[in-house]
């Protein structure tokens, strides 16, 4: 073959997606299709599930070529490997889009009936269901697309309800009224990792409180004050705990305690190890009803009362007050600093930056309110998570994660798992809507008998199951538990689970504790924890911020293996990656490089099929770089193993560019030989096995022009 009939560059866009289509039609993304699928051994990973709603961005992008590069790499090791990709049905954020798109109708879901309103969301979900999977696709990700799973599959609804009946049945499943983060927007409780916090300039209010002086973000709050705490062992106080303090209210209607005075009030000092001695002034106000630690204190101290002073629709009750009532909490606040002032209680106002958390949805500022939910019990299923962890039957990668699960475990409280929303997975309990029967029935059918107080019929209720709870049977579930299937035994449990930082406690752990108390093994045995990617200031990426770097616009300019390069040469060990584009540049000038290298190469060797042997040359020269080569992949094959990918792809890349193109194959030019065809033929053809599981396609398409049997590097195996 003649160097001029090469192009002289690789242009990725009329490769990439032609190449990505021969992949999959060949169905050897399938485990089950590759060549002696029988005597190999399995490997999985589960994708981390996607927001159907959502796109893809960088974060994804690196979550998912990392799981891919272990996927192709363990597929040429001669391994079974399996990466099964699906989506989450994203409860809050899927039944928020609809809800946008009925609004412009002049439609409420209320008027359409939850019946309609969900059949809306299911012809939305199937607009827009495949878009994130292209977008998977389009980043090369080597996925068995035919397993594919969606969390509101029916087989996946099944399994979500067999483990709410499990619970229950065990009395892990309890409903009862605890603090929990309310939307008065989405009129729902809200996960913890459904709420954005917000930098901003806020007040911090001194408040004289009797004898002592409270400092709080939230004045308004002090109507449900019901106490007062203070650390046991602060000598400072000692002889306040058990007594009374009279303070003063801002509103003679709020008596708490007795008081022959008008405008005061009397609160119970309590000693409890919440009150944190060296902030503030050491002495805190309990607000039971609005702060989920000021609940727990209260629980520690049964005579302090709960006061419900802030409403589900975000204003003030009648518990607050004559004068209050029926404001907005911001409203609130700006009267009561205002009358604070006015009885002369405001010691002063300091300006502070802090966060504020709001709904990820529709940005409304969350509440911490008493609720009537359901609960999942956290004390043994924690306990068997953190036994685990403490045997180290778990790898952590990085391992300082493993003793902040444990830390996280340890201070674990029971789980909210009910949402007022209508997508999702609808709880099984059933209720007579009459008010004098409380009694809830659990079932997957309604109760054939009727209410025996008002003798209708019972209903099931709306509320569905935090999105959580079904993603955190993930690893199981996808490979249709509770049926015992071949998929199951084959592939339970993982090898691997790649995961966000911030989801890090949110669903590893709840995976953990799933797989422990339903398959009775933990369902992974590595869980890896990537890098962040930060904008190039070193902030966290956001919609709100205007910093989200789209991949797919990425790869409309550099092409998919570059993009990929970009990311992974930036993801060195654990550390955040302050994102720059200059890798991606330098990623393609290295396509370039090596597709000018096999231009080279390929037109020296011949067109005669032959395998790849590894040469036995006695020039210093060829043995050296075939030294430099084993030592290169040896090198690569460790860092992936330990999750150093950055690392792997900076040693491969310095071994191609300045031991191979830059010393051999420039001598080699000078003086070809029968010897150096043979070495350059092995090191080319090894070094794209090597480089392929980074920059996949333009290895495939060269692998392709090689005078090889097997024409399909996909699933070439390893020498």
């Amino acid at each position: 073959m003649k160097l001029e009939d090469f192009p002289k560059s690789y242009e990725a866009k009329e490769h990439e997606d032609d190449i990505f289509r021969l992949w999959e039609s060949s169905g050897l993304f399938n485990p089950d299709t590759l060549p002696d699928a029988a005597t190999r051994k399995p490997f999985s990973i589960m994708m981390a599930p996607p927001n159907i709603t959502g796109h893809i961005h960088v974060g994804h992008a690196l979550e998912n070529v990392i799981s891919d590069i272990i996927i192709r790499r363990k597929r040429a090791e001669g391994f079974k490997p399996l990466l099964l990709p699906g989506k989450d049905h994203a409860g809050i954020a899927g039944q928020y889009a609809v809800e946008k798109e009925l609004k412009k109708e002049g439609v409420t879901r209320h008027a359409l009936g939850r019946e309609k309103f969900v059949e809306r969301v299911w012809e939305y979900m199937r607009e827009i269901g495949s878009g994130i999977d292209q977008e998977l696709r389009h980043l090369g990700i080597s996925a068995d697309w035919s397993r594919s799973r969606f969390t509101m599959d029916e087989g996946y609804q099944h399994a979500v309800e067999q483990t709410f009946l499990h619970y229950y049945e065990r009395g892990y499943i309890y409903r009862g009224k605890r603090v929990v983060n309310w939307c008065s927007r989405c009129q729902s409780t809200i996960s913890d990792l459904e709420i954005v916090y917000k930098e901003e300039q806020g007040k911090l209010y001194f408040i004289q409180y009797g004898e002592v002086i409270v400092a709080t973000t939230r004045p308004e709050t002090k109507l449900g004050d019901t106490a007062l705490a203070v650390n046991p062992n602060d000598a400072r106080y000692i002889d306040y705990i058990g007594k009374m303090m009279p303070i003063t209210s801002v509103d003679s209607d709020i008596k708490i305690g007795k008081s022959p005075h008008k405008k005061e009030c009397s609160l119970m000092v309590v000693a409890d190890d919440a009150a944190d001695m060296s902030f503030g002034s050491g002495i805190i106000k309990v607000t039971p009803a609005h702060d989920i630690t000021d609940f727990e204190i209260a629980s520690r101290h049964p005579e302090i009362e709960i006061r419900e002073i802030i409403g589900t629709d975000g204003r003030m009750t009648d518990s607050a007050g004559i004068r209050y009532a029926g404001m907005k909490v911001a409203e609130a606040r700006e009267a009561i600093v205002k009358d604070l002032e006015e009885l002369g209680i405001l010691v002063k106002i300091e300006e502070i930056n802090h966060s504020i958390g709001v709904c990820e949805r529709c940005e409304t500022i969350i509440e911490p309110l008493i609720s009537d939910q359901w609960f999942l019990k956290m004390d043994k299923l924690a306990d068997k998570a953190r036994r685990v962890i403490e045997k180290n039957k778990v790898v952590f990668v990085p391992p300082n994660r493993r003793e902040m699960m444990l830390e996280w475990a340890n201070g674990i409280r029971d789980w909210n798992i009910s949402r007022q929303l209508w997508w999702g997975h609808r709880i099984p309990a059933y209720r007579c809507e009459c008010k004098e029967n409380e009694e809830w029935r659990i079932g997957l059918t309604a109760p054939s008998d009727l209410c025996r107080r008002c003798k209708k019929p019972w209903r099931q209720t709306d509320d569905v199951l935090d999105t959580w709870f079904s993603s955190a049977l993930w690893p199981f579930a996808t490979l249709h538990w509770p049926d015992i299937t071949d998929d199951l035994k084959t592939y339970y449990p993982t090898a691997v689970i790649s995961s966000a930082r911030e989801i890090f406690y949110l669903w590893i752990f709840r995976m953990l504790f799933s797989g422990l108390e339903f398959m009775g093994e933990a369902p992974f045995k590595t869980i890896y924890t990537h890098p962040t990617i930060l904008d190039k200031s070193g902030r966290k990426m956001s919609k709100s911020k205007g910093n989200v770097v789209d991949p797919m616009k990425l790869i409309e300019t550099y092409g998919i293996d570059a993009m990929r390069f970009g990311l992974v040469w930036q993801a060195m060990g654990t550390q955040d990656i302050h994102w720059s584009e200059d890798p991606l540049r330098a990623g393609k000038k290295f396509l370039n490089k090596l597709w000018n290298s096999s231009r080279f190469i390929i037109t020296q060797i011949g067109t005669e099929p032959r395998d790849i042997k590894r040469p036995k040359p006695k020039g210093m020269a060829s043995k050296k770089i075939l030294a430099q080569y084993d030592q290169m992949e040896k090198a690569v094959a460790d860092s992936i193993a330990s999750y150093e990918f950055g690392q792997g792809l900076h040693t491969a890349y310095d071994f191609y560019w300045n031991d191979f193109c830059a010393v051999y194959l420039e001598e080699a030019k000078k003086k070809p030989s029968s010897e150096t065809r043979k070495v350059l033929f092995f090191v080319l053809a090894s070094s794209l096995r090597t480089l392929h599981p980074f920059i996949p396609f333009i290895t495939e398409y060269i692998w392709g022009l090689l005078p090889l049997a097997e024409k399909r590097l996909l699933i070439a195996e390893r020498l």
